[in-house]
């Protein structure tokens, strides 16, 4: 059995997005207590929330943003940018709390007091742009924790699997010009779904190109078209780079019951697509693998999902 840190804190429920938001703060209370249920949560090694101090936040993000975001937090405005980015007052605090919180999952795995991790955060974050706010997203947790892994901890060469069917837009525009960081994307194709982003040909840029690998599904793209995409893309991609770690932007909303996208996945896709890095992760990386938690938004399908992927991840070896 794997040494498995969780990452689940009350005040990620207190960014309060409004009725009838589909990102909603009954997300994560319906996941806790399905880890609860199944004994998850007491096998896990606890990881405490923390907030991001400003230096961590400007490695990804403009300041000019980041002092916007306050203040539209600090005078009550419904929302950021786009209408679907909803705040309220404390919302870009919970967001610090987010971004320091996958930074303490990295320094835990990093110092070798846990193996791998999840976390789960709110709000999301790999639509968040450098200085633009979109789909749900304030800050971007994991292109921030992969920053702190090249900038803090030195590594050289960071893998990201976004396996969230909305493409991580944010994400690959953080790093598209940059080798030390693979952004490796599965999701809904982008003439169907949102945002519109992640085509084949966007293979980054500059000293980058080659490093940005979108993998574009169909609707009603299901198992077996996944399995297909591991096995003849991403899993060459992963062993020519090499990843020193894997961070995964672990969004479950290709799930075939999800409401905001026309997937077919299944609960137990997710099960062996977690298997699969982490095995990547054991033969690459002694292991080292971070997982956030991104979109999903059929609370039962989420709450089984997430909790089939914490369960591998404990028995990865």
């Amino acid at each position: 059995m794997a040494k498995t840190g969780l990452a689940q804190d009350e005040r990620f429920q207190r960014h309060d997005t409004g009725p009838e938001h589909p990102e909603r703060p009954e997300r994560l209370a319906r996941i806790a207590d399905e880890l609860d249920k199944r004994g998850i949560t007491a096998a896990c090694q606890p990881i405490s929330a923390q907030e991001a101090d400003q230096a961590s936040i400007l490695l990804n993000h403009d300041p000019a943003y980041v002092a916007r975001l306050a203040e539209a937090c600090k005078r009550g405005a419904p929302s950021i940018d786009v209408p679907d980015s909803a705040i309220c007052p404390g919302s870009e605090t919970i967001a610090r709390l987010a971004v320091g919180t996958a930074l303490r999952a990295v320094d835990m795995v990093m110092h070798g007091e846990v193996d791998n991790a999840f976390c789960a955060l709110r709000p999301p974050g790999h639509h968040a742009e450098r200085a633009l706010s979109m789909g749900f997203c304030l800050y971007n947790n994991i292109a921030i924790a992969a920053r702190h892994l090249l900038e803090t901890h030195h590594q050289s060469r960071v893998l990201i699997l976004d396996w969230d069917v909305h493409h991580g837009n944010g994400t690959q525009h953080s790093f598209e010009s940059d080798p030390r960081v693979l952004f490796i994307s599965l999701h809904g194709h982008p003439g169907v779904v949102y945002p519109g982003t992640g085509h084949e040909h966007e293979r980054g840029k500059d000293a980058g190109e080659g490093f940005t690998l979108n993998i574009p599904m169909l609707p009603p793209s299901s198992d077996g078209a996944y399995r297909r995409a591991f096995d003849e893309i991403v899993l060459p991609a992963i062993d020519n780079f090499s990843p020193e770690f894997i961070l995964l932007s672990a969004g479950f909303d290709a799930h075939r019951l999800d409401p905001l996208a026309p997937l077919e996945l299944e609960t137990a896709s997710f099960g062996w697509m977690t298997d699969v890095m982490t095995a990547a992760a054991k033969e690459h990386c002694q292991g080292r693998l971070v997982s956030l938690l991104e979109g999903g938004y059929h609370l039962d399908a989420l709450a089984e999902s997430v909790a089939l992927h914490v369960t591998q991840l404990l028995q990865a070896r």
